[in-house]
């Protein structure tokens, strides 16, 4: 259940400004919250630079901040693909950005009706790729490398997600050492921080900057070993 707006409050906020990243402001979680609830054409027709003013341009300046260290993001558009898809809503209710690294694979933040939440993993892997993946996992170093990698960031509050397998992946045993990471068919770490005051706020970009700063091990351990 979402909070109302006034539990939201508390702290100077701000959208962006010239000198960059100043937080996110309130009427972008309110923005989503009413979306969640009208999510029409007429709704965002009415609403739609609201979107641009609290949501976009503040995603935009909080990347264009980070891309010195991590590179260039792509900022997801608000629109669903609902060709073939059983919900029709017309409209995401969150906002995406992504730091591609390789395919599929580098650091995402995403502002929704819960807040702000950051990440970082592989997102797909087919054919080739998931096949170096399993092979890495299943090498004694650089298997363990990962195991270790991914306990540390579990303990340190990140929360491991991705597509898996229920059985165990062809030509590996069911007792491997390493069966729960061998299953994976996307791997992902990703980390809540809610809407506290801070996101209204320039440590907002903190908040993110580190997390990726403590995911880059693993952004890294994915480039050298999930190859086509």
């Amino acid at each position: 259940m979402t909070p109302p707006p006034t539990e939201r409050t508390g702290t100077p906020e701000g959208s962006t400004g010239s000198t960059g990243f100043t937080g996110f402001p309130s009427a972008a979680l309110d923005f989503y919250d009413d979306l969640e609830v009208d999510n029409t054409k007429s709704f965002w027709e009415a609403h739609k630079h609201v979107y641009a003013a609290s949501v976009k341009a503040p995603m935009t300046a909080l990347c264009t901040a980070l891309e010195p260290e991590f590179g260039q993001a792509k900022i997801f558009r608000p629109y669903r693909d609902v060709r073939f898809a059983k919900d029709k809503t017309p409209y995401k209710t969150h906002q995406g950005a992504f730091v591609p690294v390789g395919p599929a694979t580098g650091w995402y933040v995403e502002l929704s009706p819960r807040g702000l939440r950051t990440g970082a993993g592989f997102y797909e892997a087919a054919g080739t790729r998931l096949a170096s993946f399993r092979e890495a996992v299943a090498h004694e170093r650089f298997g363990r490398e990962l195991e270790q990698m991914v306990a540390g960031l579990v303990a340190a509050g990140f929360e491991l997600g991705g597509e898996r397998l229920k059985t165990s992946p062809r030509g590996f045993d069911a007792d491997h050492p390493r069966i729960e990471l061998l299953r994976h068919k996307s791997l992902t770490l990703g980390r809540d921080h809610g809407f506290g005051p801070e996101i209204h706020t320039p440590a907002a970009l903190d908040l993110v900057r580190d997390d990726w700063r403590t995911l880059r091990p693993l952004v890294e351990w994915l480039q050298r070993h999930c190859q086509d």
